[in-house]
């Protein structure tokens, strides 16, 4: 049977459609394609206080706080310890409250010197765009809503072209030193994965307050560049990037039984002060059989008889 030119082009035309189905974002990154792995630490980092930036940039999209996204991160992650300074906090304050005021029975074992203290904070926020005055970005959204300037930092994330920039800040809290800094991007074709059913991924967010992100497009978009950006800042500080580790890697310790800072690690030298038992320290990484030389709060340096402490929870 003989075969037109015309019928070739057809058949070929037929195959480049569906062949061009195929190849949307589920095609161009694999339907199969497992979903995007939050990286895991063998050991803490160190401990870590979640802030929300200034600007709250997600109202505008419906979102909830991305301070809840960057805790399931970190909880799934175990790469950090997390304490709580947001409603967590609030709510251990009205407990000591309650406790300096006699309502709580004896024992309760509620005071002063037991909260742990952050090692670093760290804040997510969206990177500096110009704002687009046509409406597309979330700077010329909120142009109209916030104190004036306050569009034109926020608008990394882009509604007509589903994209998202986004920054994590990452700070030493006892020096106040910037250890890292790391942007992430994302698009709407990273999200092809999902089409194989990698939906999934989004399904423990619910529980950290953050159930907003899965619901929506812009809200998986900002989440996988909020993933980009965490991978970033983990390998760093795993990899021990100069510009990225910070003066307090020691873990801290508390005083377990009242004893004395000395300036030199033997009890015939100066005494610096009295450590009181609840006392946190922090070594240096200096020892001496069982001394260890440490730092407190107010920056008092000295030797202390390990046997006198214990690791902080």
């Amino acid at each position: 049977m003989k075969i037109s030119r015309t019928s070739v082009r057809n058949c070929v035309a037929l195959l480049l459609a569906f062949g061009g189905a195929t190849l949307g974002p589920a095609g161009a990154y694999g339907a199969d394609a497992p979903p995007p792995q939050i990286p895991t630490c063998d050991k803490k980092i160190g401990t870590l206080a979640v802030t929300e930036p200034q600007n709250q940039w997600w109202t505008a999209l419906n979102l909830d706080s991305p301070a809840a996204l960057i805790k399931v991160f970190v909880s799934q992650s175990k790469c950090f310890t997390l304490v709580d300074r947001g409603k967590g906090l609030q709510a251990a304050q009205a407990e000591r409250a309650l406790a300096a005021s006699g309502e709580e029975r004896v024992g309760s074992n509620i005071g002063k010197g037991q909260m742990k203290a952050a090692d670093y904070v760290l804040v997510p926020d969206i990177a500096n765009q110009n704002r687009n005055s046509g409406g597309t970005n979330i700077g010329g959204v909120l142009g109209g809503l916030l104190p004036h300037g306050i569009g034109a930092i926020v608008g990394g994330v882009s509604l007509k072209s589903k994209t998202a920039d986004v920054v994590l800040t990452l700070t030493d809290v006892r020096s106040t030193e910037q250890v890292a800094l790391e942007q992430g991007h994302s698009k709407k074709t990273d999200l092809g994965w999902m089409g194989g059913g990698g939906g999934g991924f989004f399904g423990g967010f619910a529980a950290g307050g953050a159930s907003s992100y899965a619901n929506t497009e812009i809200g998986q978009v900002v989440t996988m560049a909020y993933l980009d950006a965490y991978i970033k800042l983990v390998g760093d500080l795993k990899n021990g990037a100069p510009d990225a580790k910070a003066d307090n890697v020691q873990q801290a310790v508390t005083m377990s039984k009242p004893g004395k800072l000395y300036t030199e690690s033997n009890l015939k030298s100066k005494v610096v002060r009295d450590l009181d038992p609840g006392m946190m320290l922090y070594p240096t990484g200096e020892k001496m059989g069982v001394w260890w030389k440490v730092t407190d709060e107010l920056g008092n340096e000295g030797w202390v008889v390990s046997t006198n402490f214990q690791l902080s929870r």
